[in-house]
């Protein structure tokens, strides 16, 4: 049984949420979801492009999923 918290416990959160499986973010991302899995406990690290993705199409900001902002609105699109 997991007793640590997860790295990146918003990103899961945002995907159970929207009642979404691992595969079906997956297939957005354009990852096997093995891959999606590994990034969403930690194992492997995001790369950026994902982080941004993830972040427009949950419509909330890249600082949000990593902790790093409790506020989950996304910033002002710059032009």
């Amino acid at each position: 049984m997991r007793i640590e918290p997860l790295k990146y416990e918003r990103i899961r959160s945002e995907r159970i949420d929207r009642e979404l499986t691992q595969a079906q973010v997956a297939q957005l991302l354009h990852v096997k979801q093995n891959t999606y899995s590994q990034y969403e406990i930690g194992v492997l690290n995001f790369p950026l492009e994902v982080v941004i993705k993830l972040a427009r199409f949950y419509g909330t900001s890249v600082d949000y999923l990593v902790g790093l902002t409790d506020v989950r609105q996304p910033y002002p699109q710059s032009r």
